[in-house]
C-alpha cells in the first residue's frame, strides 16, 4: 500500500499526547502581537501618507498666493508706467512711442516668465505629491502581505503539528476514538485509504495493547499558498505496553501535506515519512 500503510504500522506503536495549553497560549499571545504590530505599522503608514497630502496642498496654496501676488505687482507697475508717460509731456512723440513700445514689450514677457516658474512650481509640487502617496500605498500594500503571510505561516506550522499528533497517538483503550480523530481531521485519498483500514486499524490496536505518547520537537512550513502548504515535522514516540515495559524514545520526521477546506478549516491530505 502507499504510504499511508507505513503510517499505520508506525501509529500501531505509538500515542500522542495533546500539545500543552502553554503553547496554544504563547502561540495566540504570538499571533496577538504580531497582529498588533502589523495595524500600528499600517496606521503609521497612512498617517505618512496623510502628512504627505497636507504638506502638497500646503504647497499648492503657496504657489497660488506667490502667483496671485506677482499678478497684483505687475498691474501695478503698468499702472504707474502709465501716470509718468502721460505726465511727460517734455517728451517728443518719437521718443515717447519708442519708450512705450519697449515698456510694453518688456512689462508682458516678465508677466510671462513669473507664470511659467509658478505653473512649474505647482506640477512639481503635485508630482512629489503624488509619489509620496503612491510610495505610501505601496508600503501599507507590502506591510499587509506581510501580515497575511505571518499568519498563514503560524496557521498551517499549528495544524502539522495537531495533525502529527493525531496520526501518532495510539491508546488501545480507546482506539475507535483515535481512529475517528484521524479520519475527522483528514481530506481526500488519504483519508479513504485511512477509512478503508479503519477496522482493522482498531483491531491491531486492540491486539497489541500498547500506548503510545507522542511529543513534537520542530515543526516548519516548507511551502504554502492561502489554501495549501507542506510543513516538515520532527516528532519522538515513547511506546508502553500492557504490562508497563517502556521502549526507548524513537525520533520521526514526516513531510505532512495539508488543504484548508470549506470553513476554513486546515486537514492533512498526504503524510509521508523522510529520512
Amino acid at each position: 500500500m502507499p504510504s499511508f500503510r507505513r503510517r499505520a504500522s508506525a501509529t500501531d506503536t505509538e500515542h500522542a499526547e495533546d500539545p500543552p495549553e502553554a503553547d496554544a497560549t504563547t502561540g495566540d499571545a504570538l499571533t496577538l502581537a504580531e497582529q498588533a504590530e502589523a495595524e500600528a505599522a499600517e496606521a503609521e503608514a497612512v498617517a505618512a501618507a496623510a502628512r504627505a497630502k497636507a504638506r502638497a496642498i500646503r504647497l499648492r496654496r503657496e504657489a497660488e498666493e506667490a502667483e496671485a501676488k506677482a499678478k497684483a505687482e505687475a498691474e501695478a507697475e503698468a499702472e504707474a508706467e502709465t501716470e509718468t508717460t502721460a505726465d511727460a509731456q517734455t517728451v517728443t512723440v518719437e521718443k515717447s512711442d519708442i519708450a512705450d513700445g519697449g515698456e510694453q514689450e518688456d512689462a508682458p514677457s516678465g508677466r510671462r516668465w513669473g507664470l511659467v516658474v509658478k505653473v512649474v512650481a505647482m506640477t512639481l509640487a503635485v508630482l512629489c505629491t503624488a509619489a509620496l502617496i503612491t510610495a505610501s500605498v505601496l508600503v501599507v500594500i507590502q506591510h499587509r502581505k506581510a501580515v497575511e503571510d505571518r499568519q498563514f505561516n503560524a496557521e498551517f506550522a499549528a495544524a502539522g503539528r495537531q495533525g502529527v499528533v493525531t496520526l501518532m497517538s495510539l491508546d488501545f483503550t480507546n482506539a475507535q476514538e483515535n481512529v475517528d480523530r484521524i479520519i475527522e481531521n483528514t481530506t481526500g485519498q488519504f483519508k479513504s485509504d485511512f477509512e478503508d483500514q479503519a477496522a482493522d486499524f482498531v483491531k491491531v490496536a486492540q491486539d497489541s495493547k500498547v500506548i503510545t505518547d507522542v511529543t513534537v520537537t520542530a515543526a516548519a512550513v516548507e511551502s504554502m499558498t492561502p489554501d495549501r502548504a507542506v510543513v516538515l515535522v520532527a516528532a519522538t514516540s515513547r511506546v508502553t505496553n500492557s504490562s508497563g515495559a517502556k521502549q526507548e524514545p524513537r525520533a520521526w520526521r514526516l513531510q505532512v501535506s495539508l488543504e484548508r477546506v470549506d470553513g476554513g478549516q486546515i486537514k492533512m491530505s498526504k503524510v509521508e515519512f523522510v529520512p
